[in-house]
């Protein structure tokens, strides 16, 4: 991302109006997927609605994010509900995914096609991910996000590989977009190989 994507995300989270404070609906209707605790990374998680939901639940978290308002957001929001997260700067477009290994890798609303294919080296064996993003179809009810930030229909599995897919769904899933959601799992043989 650029700086101008910097100010723009550093905007939005400068209106704490504006910034969501409750998990999403879709993670919590797949909690039973989730390992039980563990080392969490939170993808662009912004002002840390997802990353207060899994500290709560005893996850170690990381929130990784490209705004230092958002990433301050957060980290004051855990503070003042008695939660540590630990907060990390990154431009996910030009940096690599935080050293793991993770439990569980957690990306909601962010195109990171430059990632897919590195999220199962990153998780511990056994380590889930959880993806959720638009796809094309979205543009049916919604001009945003852009078509350039929209998955192909039906694709987002073979999109991310080795994982085992856990659950896979598409469709009109929460807040009004087409989403497509996936859990997948990295075998946890591997850790034996």
């Amino acid at each position: 991302m650029s700086a101008e994507d910097r100010k723009k995300w550093d905007a939005k989270y400068a209106d704490a109006a504006a910034s969501e404070s409750r998990p999403s609906d879709v993670l919590r209707s797949v909690v039973d997927l989730l390992p039980e605790a563990g080392r969490a990374l939170d993808i662009a998680g912004g002002a840390g609605r997802h990353s207060h939901w899994l500290a709560e639940r005893g996850w170690q978290v990381t929130l990784a994010d490209i705004s230092p308002i958002g990433l301050h957001q957060a980290a004051r929001r855990a503070t003042d509900r008695g939660l540590s997260i630990d907060t990390l700067p990154i431009d996910f477009d030009n940096q690599p995914l935080p050293p793991g290994p993770w439990d569980l890798i957690v990306s909601v609303l962010f195109y990171c096609p430059a990632h897919w294919t590195r999220f199962a080296s990153a998780l511990a064996p056994g380590g889930v991910l959880l993806y959720l993003q638009p796809t094309r179809r979205n543009l049916e009810r919604n001009d945003r996000p852009p078509f350039q930030f929209l998955l192909p229909d039906g694709k987002l599995p073979s999109l991310i590989p080795g994982l085992e897919v856990l659950h896979y769904e598409e469709g009109w899933l929460a807040d009004g977009r087409h989403d497509a959601l996936l859990v997948a799992r990295r075998s946890s043989d591997e850790a034996t190989r």
